[in-house]
């Protein structure tokens, strides 16, 4: 397992465990707690997503915007040539799935009506109002046990279309295999 492979599962964990420390606190603790869940599973799932991109990096087939979209690196055309820089160029992170799942999916694409797209897209709305608030972001328990199951099945079923598996913690759901103190 690669370095991001084993630190993207360490965040899903830790995302969970603050997730179980929330169910069992109050008041402004437990705000805090689940405000950590939700900001660790969408690092978790960056994370996920950058390993996967890493997976395809060496690709020799790949266009200048597919490298450009794997490794975050902008595109420049540079005499009548589209090239990487070394610039950063930061993708949504929707963009990124779907696009990873459309060019190297070993079956269908993902399907933007199913559920748990739509579970997703109900999570990302929670993250960015949270990450990016306009007034205070209502968080609770169930919207971060929801937008965590949501990063899970969206992985498992990434997992699926591009590796022909099931992603591994899936299996465990929300249980995390870290103790918080």
């Amino acid at each position: 397992m690669a370095e991001i492979d084993a630190f993207a599962a360490q965040l899903l964990e830790e995302a969970k465990a603050f997730l179980e420390k929330g169910r069992n606190s109050a008041g402004e603790a437990k705000e805090a707690f689940l405000h950590a869940s939700l900001n660790l599973a969408f690092c978790a799932l960056e994370a996920h997503v950058n390993a996967i991109a890493e997976d395809f990096l060496t690709m020799e087939d790949l266009s200048a915007h597919e490298l450009s979209l794997l490794s975050e690196k902008k595109v420049e055309l540079s005499d009548g040539t589209f090239r990487l820089t070394t610039q950063m160029q930061i993708y949504r992170i929707e963009d990124r799935i779907l696009f990873l799942c459309h060019r190297f999916s070993k079956k269908s694409a993902l399907d933007k009506t199913a559920a748990y797209w739509s579970q997703f897209k109900d999570a990302l709305g929670l993250r960015n109002n949270l990450t990016h608030p306009k007034t205070p972001a209502t968080v609770n328990q169930i919207s971060v046990e929801r937008a965590l199951l949501a990063i899970l099945q969206l992985l498992d079923v990434v997992y699926k279309r591009i590796y022909g598996k099931r992603y591994p913690p899936a299996k465990r759901g929300l249980d995390s295999t870290i103790e918080l103190p």
